[in-house]
């Protein structure tokens, strides 16, 4: 196999591309020439793949919008915190150091509400939420974020830049005690969506409040009201608006002009558009190189929606299936692309990581192929390419047939390409798991020896040609789903 020569990549650190190798891989060698391109990231702001330079050389700086910590996460929650953990596993990977910051909205409307209907105070909900949410992402293998600033911590951060935008005739204290963004003021509004200010004042629904000068405008500062959280500020009690938080917290924590910026597609309007206008008005500088937003979850091909009755909590699905599974499931699809949530597609997400963990299953994987392998090339050709996870897993599929191929004919050569299956699976972060483990998984109310017990029974048995024993004892390993796999006179078992 052979692909045209391109620009090399140099990859940080602990890997050089050599164009032309050779590579042991089977009865045969493989003269291989691999394309390789620089990393490229597809740009919301320009609505184009472009190559990926950091600000600073071999620092990257990542902010990405996280959960409001009012109920559990959802499955779009899920599929944020995978994304960007893999995202930020790969930047790593290259070896560039990452200042991965993902906020916390521990106030707004939403959790007021929620903590008056349980009768409990702002605090004890979010910090209930708060929990449950590392325990989800816990779960799914996401790594934490290196900072994660909370906003009810940043108050004094969001009151100056609320200030700064006052002083420089941005932003205006209205008659209600809201402070409120002049949308009009801003030149270059709607640029990372595309929306013009005659459009939206034509054809989209605005709210309605007589205390704003333009309807367009958004709030930066909320008034407070009785019985409400509130901080003291230069405008009386309050407490801040949405989007103002992220301005403040990101350019904090990462300074005033920053490499990536991330999050769900239904962010782009309006809240990360408002974040651009709040901080480039607010700083004078540009505010982000690269903005990312990872596609909609749907549900059997509907927008995922509790109105629609199709809402699932990340517990809902975890309780019926390994949480591997789900992030596979996730990582299966490119990340900008809608996401549909079925039975059918976890059941498959399932069966593909059996695949995995069966290929590793025996063999001694604790060593690799030399760094400039042709399965370690072509997946870092597929990341490269705006984190084209599926391409990447395409590649494990092929060592997992050359394993299957060479597991009897030429084990050690097996065992290498296994270790490199789990070495680039952990750059994923999957296939991290001892196979034994995860492919018999819980089976409820069986120990491990009663099951080898059964199987010794059910292949005397068989040898016995005692066939109604057999069957029984099949009968009996399908009810507590469990499947038997026979190679070379050996039984192993998995469940089902």
């Amino acid at each position: 196999m052979s692909a045209k020569i391109a620009r090399p990549l140099v990859f940080h650190r602990q890997l050089r591309l050599k164009l032309r190798f050779k590579l042991h891989v089977s009865p045969h060698f493989y003269s291989v020439l691999v394309t390789i391109p620089m990393l490229s990231i597809y740009n919301t702001l320009t609505k184009q793949k472009q190559e990926f330079k950091p600000i600073e050389a071999n620092h990257v700086r990542l902010y990405v919008c996280g959960m409001t910590v009012y109920d559990y996460c959802h499955v779009g929650h899920a599929r944020v915190m995978v994304v960007f953990d893999m995202v930020t596993r790969y930047l790593r990977e290259l070896g560039y150091k990452v200042t991965y910051v993902r906020n916390i909205t521990d106030i707004d409307d939403k959790i007021i509400k929620r903590a008056a209907e349980n009768g409990e105070t702002m605090h004890e909900l979010t910090a209930r939420f708060i929990q449950a949410m590392y325990e989800d992402a816990d779960a799914l293998g996401v790594l934490r974020p290196d900072i994660e600033p909370r906003a009810t911590e940043s108050i004094d951060g969001i009151i100056n830049m609320v200030q700064t935008l006052i002083d420089k005739g941005i932003a205006y204290a209205a008659s209600n005690g809201d402070v409120y963004y002049s949308v009009s003021n801003f030149v270059g509004y709607g640029k990372l969506s595309g929306k013009q200010l005659e459009d939206l004042r034509a054809g989209e629904r605005v709210e309605i409040d007589e205390a704003k000068k333009d309807p367009l405008d958004f709030v930066l500062w909320k008034a407070a009201k009785p019985n409400e959280p509130s901080w003291e500020s230069p405008w009386g009690p309050g407490r801040p608006g949405w989007h103002i938080e992220c301005s403040a917290m990101s350019t904090a924590c990462l300074g005033n002009h920053f490499d990536i910026h991330g999050g769900g597609m239904d962010l782009q309007f309006p809240h990360h558009e408002n974040e651009i206008a709040q901080s480039e008005a607010a700083t004078g500088e540009h505010f982000v190189n690269y903005w990312m937003h990872n596609g909609f979850v749907r549900v059997n091909e509907e927008k995922m929606s509790k109105s629609l009755g199709n809402f699932f909590t990340l517990r809902d699905v975890l309780a019926e299936y390994n949480p591997e599974v789900i992030r596979y499931f996730i990582l299966a699809s490119q990340y900008r692309s809608a996401l549909n949530y079925s039975d059918q597609q976890l059941e498959a997400s399932k069966q593909a990581l059996e695949r995995f963990y069966t290929a590793l299953r025996g063999l001694d994987y604790s060593q690799t192929l030399p760094a400039d392998n042709t399965y370690r090339l072509r997946f870092h050709a597929a990341m490269q390419d705006d984190f084209n996870t599926p391409e990447a897993f395409a590649v494990l599929f092929e060592l997992v047939r050359e394993i299957n191929t060479l597991r009897n004919s030429n084990a050690a050569q097996a065992a290498l390409l296994a270790g490199e299956l789990k070495s680039l699976g952990g750059i994923l972060g999957v296939l991290q798991t001892e196979p034994e483990t995860y492919l018999r998984g819980a089976v409820t109310g069986l120990e491990d020896a009663t099951i080898e017990q059964w199987i010794t029974d059910r292949n005397l048995a068989r040898k016995n040609k005692d066939w109604k024993e057999a069957d029984r004892l099949r009968d009996l390993f399908k009810e507590h789903g469990i499947v038997l796999e026979d190679s070379a006179g050996v039984t192993t078992w998995r469940r089902g």
